[in-house]
């Protein structure tokens, strides 16, 4: 199995997922100045005209560290797309991250052959979200580079499979990139992806409790209190199931354990005006590891830490 260039020498065997809203340039520079693939959503920039300042802020910043550490470059940055057809700005953001020459492109919620085609004429890799193996298969015919396998315990929209099923059914038969999402938040935790049969760790809620991340301080903090019985299942909030803070569903005005199914027409949250990912907090379930807030390469030397600790006790095992 081979990796694609840019995927091939990473320092960490991590990449930062796109966290919408949070993820900014200044986390993502921090990210890939550490050693990881950073990354955010298009989305992210608002109005879209300013997604030409921050990829600019991005590949220059990131340049000059470059020429300045030409024996410990930056890792590559990513920029995720949402390529579902409600997305009326994937047109004009393609052509911003084609002007830029993005290396790594992560698309979501449907898979497409002419965005991936867009990608591969500039030279980028396009890793695809997806959260069981039939959209895998899918995503693969239609020219994506990898995949991000979505299991059970992920922040926001996540899967139900096991992280055991999802990636021995995909090794069956795709040999190419594989990240695996759910729950990571140590370095032994990305030894384990590695163990399973994932090249790279996929990990986002530990960066939202970073001081970097665009998120408002109580986010933060309430994911340092919290632990995997804090997290609730839901399709309550958009529509899809996706995993959410208890507290931030208390402070919304509902009741964490008695939350009904999802319904189209009445998705007003009992009246009480809270919306999804502002107010109601997507977490996954391993933020028990993650005890302070801190700066984005304080976490990543600690995963870097255990990741070599757990690699070490295998070996002498």
């Amino acid at each position: 199995m081979s990796l694609p260039g840019v995927l091939a020498t990473l320092p960490l065997p991590i990449i930062g997922a796109p966290l919408f809203i949070i993820s900014n340039p200044k986390l993502v520079i921090e990210q890939c100045k550490a050693g990881v693939v950073g990354s955010m959503p298009a989305l992210n920039a608002r109005p879209a005209e300013q997604l030409d300042d921050w990829l600019a802020e991005i590949t220059e910043t990131l340049a000059a560290y470059n020429k300045a550490n030409p024996d410990k470059p930056a890792a590559p940055f990513a920029i995720n797309q949402i390529v579902h057809k409600s997305n009326d700005r994937l047109d004009h953001d393609m052509a911003v991250c084609a002007k830029y020459k993005v290396p790594i492109i992560i698309t979501s919620l449907g898979a497409r052959t002419d965005v991936n085609d867009a990608v591969h004429a500039w030279g980028g890799v396009v890793m695809h979200d997806i959260i069981n193996n039939f959209f895998a298969k899918k995503a693969i015919e239609k020219g994506a580079d990898g995949l991000i396998a979505v299991a059970a315990g992920a922040g926001g929209h996540a899967g139900v499979k096991s992280p055991f099923a999802l990636i021995q059914e995909i090794r069956e038969w795709f040999d190419g990139p594989v990240a695996l999402s759910g729950s990571i938040a140590s370095g032994g935790a990305v030894l384990a992806a590695q163990a399973m049969g994932a090249d790279f760790a996929y990990i986002g809620s530990a960066f939202v409790a970073t001081e970097e991340a665009r998120a408002v301080e109580g986010y933060k903090q309430m994911i340092v209190d919290s632990s995997s019985d804090d997290i609730v299942y839901s399709n309550l909030f958009t529509g899809v199931h996706g995993n959410y803070l208890k507290g931030s569903i208390k402070a919304a005005g509902l009741d964490p354990d008695n939350l009904p199914e999802s319904d189209p027409s009445k998705m007003n949250f009992g009246g009480t005006g809270a919306k999804a990912w502002k107010d109601v907090w997507g977490c996954g379930q391993g933020i028990g590891a993650i005890k302070s807030v801190q700066p984005a390469a304080d976490l990543i030397g600690r995963l870097r830490r255990e990741y070599q600790s757990a690699r070490q006790r295998v070996a002498l095992a």
